[in-house]
């Protein structure tokens, strides 16, 4: 089963923040924004596509067992915790946080006279208490063009890990090209066009800012009418 998004029914939220403003489109209910349709998909619980004006930042807030992915879309991100400790990401790049028994942190646009788009993704994880841990990792878009690249994950060597049965994948999709990613069974993907396209799914149109949910299929294929950055996750389905 297929069920396609329209970039108007996701979320649009905006507000003041430390520094600056924020631009957000959210995926699932999240804060005080709360829609029964759309409460996650399996162990996936929220997926941000939040912009940060120049200099803006999220100032510090405490997070408890989650796990937390973190891509940046454009610009340069920037992460730090209670303790000071973060890391800058490019366009591309991939953050990924075990918050476990309990974390500050903050994001923040690293840069005065730019924009700063980010993806972030909370899922559940495998057990509560965790210990706390950040890694991050370049990724250079030659690495996901015309493939899902394995961003994040507990079953492909060279991600960075996580603690939950699932994957985070990325792609740049060129015009004219087909991608596809195999779903084993009781899994279900969720996938994002972030930028550029339409896109093609099961011959069904999916345009940018839109989204797909695709559960009882064994793999899934995905045509580029246009370039597209993809965000894909495979998660496992109650």
């Amino acid at each position: 089963m297929i069920t396609v998004r329209k970039p108007e029914d996701i979320h649009l939220e905006s507000g003041v923040i430390e520094d600056g403003t924020f631009l957000g489109r959210w995926q699932f209910s999240f804060g005080d924004y709360f829609d029964p349709e759309n409460r996650g998909f399996g162990t996936l619980r929220v997926l941000n596509d939040d912009t940060l004006s120049p200099g803006a930042t999220w100032p510090l807030h405490p997070h408890r067992d989650i796990e937390v992915v973190t891509v940046c879309a454009a610009g340069e991100f920037r992460h730090a915790d209670e303790n000071g400790f973060g890391g800058v990401l490019k366009k591309g790049w991939v953050q990924h946080t075990t918050v476990g028994r309990g974390l500050w942190h903050s994001e923040i646009n690293d840069r005065k006279d730019a924009e700063m788009r980010f993806l972030q993704m909370w899922i559940l994880p495998e057990e509560k208490g965790l210990e706390p841990s950040v890694e991050q990792r370049a990724v250079e878009r030659s690495e996901r063009t015309n493939r899902f690249l394995p961003l994040v994950s507990s079953r492909h060597p060279g991600a960075l890990p996580i603690r939950q049965d699932a994957a985070v994948l990325a792609c740049f999709l060129e015009a004219g090209k087909t991608v596809e990613h195999p779903l084993a069974g009781g899994r279900g993907a969720y996938l994002y066009v972030f930028e550029g396209g339409p896109i093609g799914v099961a011959g069904m149109p999916v345009r940018e800012f839109g989204a797909a949910k695709i559960t009882q299929e064994s793999s899934l294929s995905v045509a580029a009418k246009k370039d597209a950055e993809l965000l894909l996750v495979d998660v496992a389905l109650p």
